[in-house]
């Protein structure tokens, strides 16, 4: 068994970082031992993987990488908590399986995928991750290692899905692969001319496609407002797929920290036009590299260096399907008001509410948006959140790094159940982040 310790600053993908030590090894029972926090690839983008200011030491999981078991009729792979999604999909794709859920990155680890709950363009068909979990081994409060399932401790297991990894350790991960047809995509994108016309579409196209999306220009204004390319897609069909297995394209990366006029008004909205127009004809579709259609930011390394040295937060938002698309416009009128430029401005449509007591998704439809930290982000957030609560909605807390605890008791109407299992599991309060320092309350 190897093991290192450092002391450094830590930081979520957001550049944001707090000092903290790390811990690792390829032995994750033993070193769970006297942790605070689980931290796999650090790729939530606020403080859920840093450690609280009161100190302790946090385990980075990705030595732990093992697979353990697969059963090839079911699906079912269970694996150590540090194994990467990206080296899930090199062994499972060329063998005709694929994640029932994916996030927007394969840089993250299984344990983090499901502290976090990911959801995916899916999530209309499939839910989050957590559906598609059969057990979890867990170290938990008392020192014990256990499995944890919906019929062994069940209480466990729906507070650990999206708990944000403060129910316990997660040791190890048994989730389900779903067998695909080809490893490519079918893909359809369409410009939509503004918000109502993007809504209506993304509505329109869940009962059809598995796969929906797409991208808004938050900055545009008027009877342009909300205007964007909405995204569609399924698993191509073997006869319509190309023969050979999608090779692995020459990653671009960002050699060092941009500097911060880079994200200015005028460079954003002068991107967010020429996206807009260059999609031309109006509607196009065609096989998709599945890199392309699931991971676009992926092929660019350290792309986040380009928010500079202050670096960035994700607001990203539900917002329930009753409000419809005045929510929506109210989102991006707030955006406007504080004059808060954003290259990415992603929708997405999501079904029904899961199981895990924090899950962020609920019926309607998510918000995200990239925005470079200045002076006035509290003021925004705050803003932003504000008008969430009177609309019904609430925030995904793996993207957050600014929400006021009493915002988040506000907008989470499942956080008492959740505040009674985590009491159950750990009355002393050992699993502990700076998030939850600042959304929670811990000390």
């Amino acid at each position: 068994m190897s093991e290192r310790n450092k002391a450094a600053m830590l930081c979520g993908w957001g550049r944001v970082g707090v000092p903290g030590t790390e811990i690792a090894s390829e032995n994750l029972v033993k070193l769970s031992e006297h942790a605070v926090l689980s931290r796999g690839l650090g790729r939530s983008y606020g403080d859920a993987s840093l450690p609280p200011s009161s100190g302790g030491k946090v385990i980075q999981t990705k030595l732990a990488d093992r697979m353990l078991a697969f059963d090839e009729k079911e699906g079912w792979l269970r694996a150590e908590a540090g194994l990467c999604l990206a080296e899930v999909l090199r062994v499972f794709m060329p063998r005709g399986w694929f994640p029932a859920v994916t996030p927007g990155t394969k840089f993250v680890t299984l344990g983090g995928m499901v502290a976090s709950d990911v959801h995916g363009k899916n999530h209309h068909v499939d839910g989050c991750i957590g559906n598609h979990v059969r057990s979890l081994k867990m170290r938990v409060a008392d020192g014990r290692v256990l499995t944890c399932s919906r019929e062994d401790y069940p209480d466990l297991f729906w507070a650990t899905m999206g708990g944000m990894g403060l129910t316990g350790h997660i040791l190890e991960v048994e989730m389900r692969l779903k067998a695909i047809p080809s490893p490519w995509i079918f893909g359809q994108s369409e410009r939509m001319v503004d918000i109502d016309a993007y809504l209506d579409g993304l509505q329109h196209s869940a009962a059809e496609w598995p796969f929906t999306m797409g991208w808004i220009d938050c900055l545009s204004g008027g009877s342009r407002l909300g205007r964007g390319i909405l995204m569609r897609g399924r698993w191509a069909q073997k006869d319509e797929a190309p023969k050979t297995f999608p090779t692995s394209k020459k990653k671009l990366s960002v050699p060092f920290e941009a500097p911060s006029f880079l994200m200015g008004r005028t460079v954003v909205t002068t991107f967010n036009e020429l996206y807009f127009r260059k999609h031309i004809p109006k509607k196009k579709q065609g096989i998709v590299h599945p890199d392309s259609f699931f991971y676009p930011l992926d092929a660019i390394h350290h792309w986040n260096r380009l928010y500079g040295p202050r670096g960035f937060t994700q607001y990203q938002c539900v917002l329930p399907r009753s409000v419809g698309a005045a929510a929506a416009r109210r989102v991006l009128e707030i955006l406007a008001k504080y004059k808060a430029a954003s290259f990415l401005c992603v929708i997405k449509d999501c079904g029904e509410q899961g199981q895990g007591l924090l899950s962020f998704p609920m019926p309607g439809i998510s918000i995200a948006l990239d925005i470079p930290i200045r002076d006035n982000t509290q003021e925004l957030v705050d803003a932003l959140n504000e008008q969430l609560i009177r609309d019904g909605g609430r925030i995904y807390l793996t993207k957050d790094g600014f929400t006021r605890e009493k915002h988040f008791a506000q907008m989470e109407s499942r956080l008492a159940h959740f505040n009674e299992i985590r009491q159950k599991w750990d009355p002393q309060k050992q699993f502990k982040s700076a998030l939850s320092q600042r959304v929670l309350g811990d000390e």
